[in-house]
């Protein structure tokens, strides 16, 4: 099956380690590797996953918004487009872009058309996308992806959280994306809270290994195939993608 995840949350709601985790369950699953897209702008899927990146799209952007306009933006767009290649960084079973920050008001809407059909092509060469969201979700909102199959949006239990879940909720209503479901994942939780016309998708408990990695800087593929959170996270996807 091909199926593109989106995963939203408030800082420190655990949504960069969740996007992790779903993308090393989701390697091997299919005989292309996995793409991942980090569109916060705190980016830090790469350290999450253990990878360095070379760039960012929005360096790429801000690059060829320098360069003389009197080249009639050919020379800018052909920069561009070459350079969108060299930001992709490539690993074992996985691949991952880094967004950077939104195009802001000064956008450079030639650059920015290029990037969202650079970014709905990469994807068809993927059985499986994933990509880590602020709470904003601004380039979803900006419909740089393709539709999404399933939207986490992951959460710490609490008013706090219970809050942000309904904010994100309301927010994905009004986003152009096709958003086929929504969910909540609740972080460091034993159990799911109930929110009226909120899906549940499932809790991912506390993990003291996961906590222990994530202390020394090590990335998720250090954690223990079987620990809880790795697996409580593969029982939520093999629910909700129908990959079992």
């Amino acid at each position: 099956m091909k199926a593109t995840i989106a995963v939203s949350g408030k800082g420190g709601a655990g949504k960069t380690t969740i996007s992790a985790i779903i993308m090393r369950e989701l390697i091997g699953r299919s005989p292309q590797a996995v793409l991942g897209v980090d569109a916060d702008p705190n980016a830090c899927l790469a350290m999450t996953l253990g990878v360095n990146v070379e760039g960012s799209i929005s360096d790429l952007r801000e690059k060829a918004r320098s360069q003389d306009p009197s080249n009639a933006g050919i020379d800018r767009l052909t920069s561009f487009e070459y350079g969108l290649e060299q930001v992709l960084t490539e690993a074992k079973g996985f691949d991952l872009v880094t967004m950077g920050h939104p195009e802001g008001r000064s956008c450079y809407c030639a650059a920015n058309n290029l990037l969202r059909k650079y970014l709905d092509k990469l994807a068809l060469q993927y059985s499986f996308v994933v990509m880590d969201n602020e709470a904003g979700m601004e380039h979803l909102s900006r419909r740089t992806t393709n539709d999404i199959d399933l939207l986490c949006i992951v959460a710490d239990p609490g008013p706090i959280g219970e809050i942000t879940v309904k904010r994100i909720s309301d927010l994905v209503k009004t986003l152009e994306t096709r958003v086929n479901k929504v969910g909540v994942i609740w972080n460091r939780a034993e159990d799911v809270t109930e929110l009226d016309g909120i899906v549940n998708l499932g809790a991912v408990p506390f993990d003291e290994q996961l906590r222990q990695v994530s202390m020394q800087g090590k990335s998720v593929f250090e954690v223990d195939k079987d620990s809880p959170a790795i697996s409580a996270v593969r029982e939520i996807l093999n629910q909700n993608l129908d990959l079992e």
